[in-house]
C-alpha cells in the first residue's frame, strides 16, 4: 500500500465497530466482552459476513504487526490472519484465512472465487480508508 502509514491501517483494522463503513461484506458488529471498540488480544466480537452471523475472539495481537482472529457459526470453524510491515514510501499487508465445516466446503464449491475476491476488495477498501487517516476516536 504506497503512501499509506501503518499506524491508519492498524488503526482502522483494530476498530471493527467501524468495519461497515468502508468494508460492505460486514455488518452488525458487537464487541461482547469490553466496553472499548478497538480489537485487543482476547475481544470477542460477533459479526455478520457473507450473509452469516459470526463469533469471533482475537488469539493473536502483536502492535502494528500481527492480528488474528478465530471464527465460529454452524459449519464453519476459520481463523483469520493479518500481517504488515513498513515498507518504503508505504506498509505491505497480508492477509490469510482458513475455513474448516461443512458450510465452507460447500461455498468453496458453489462459489469458488468468492472468498478471495472479498479478501481483495478489504484490502483495496482497507488502503482507501487508512489513506484519509485515522479513524475517529471511540
Amino acid at each position: 500500500m504506497p503512501g499509506v502509514q501503518l499506524e491508519n491501517v492498524w488503526a482502522w483494522l483494530c476498530r471493527p465497530d467501524l468495519w461497515p463503513t468502508w468494508y460492505p461484506n460486514s455488518s452488525n458488529v458487537k464487541i461482547k466482552n469490553q466496553t472499548q471498540t478497538d480489537l485487543r488480544l482476547g475481544t470477542q466480537f460477533r459479526w455478520k459476513t457473507f450473509g452469516v452471523t459470526i463469533d469471533s475472539t482475537v488469539l493473536e495481537f502483536l502492535q502494528h504487526e500481527r492480528l488474528a482472529w478465530d471464527a465460529h457459526c454452524n459449519g464453519v470453524h476459520a481463523y483469520h490472519a493479518w500481517a504488515m510491515e513498513r515498507r518504503d514510501g508505504g506498509v505491505y499487508v497480508l492477509t490469510e484465512e482458513t475455513q474448516n465445516g461443512w458450510k465452507a466446503w460447500l461455498g468453496s464449491k458453489v462459489l469458488p472465487s468468492r472468498m478471495q475476491s472479498w479478501h481483495q476488495r478489504w484490502l483495496a477498501e482497507l488502503e482507501e480508508v487508512a489513506k484519509s487517516g485515522m479513524p475517529r476516536a471511540e
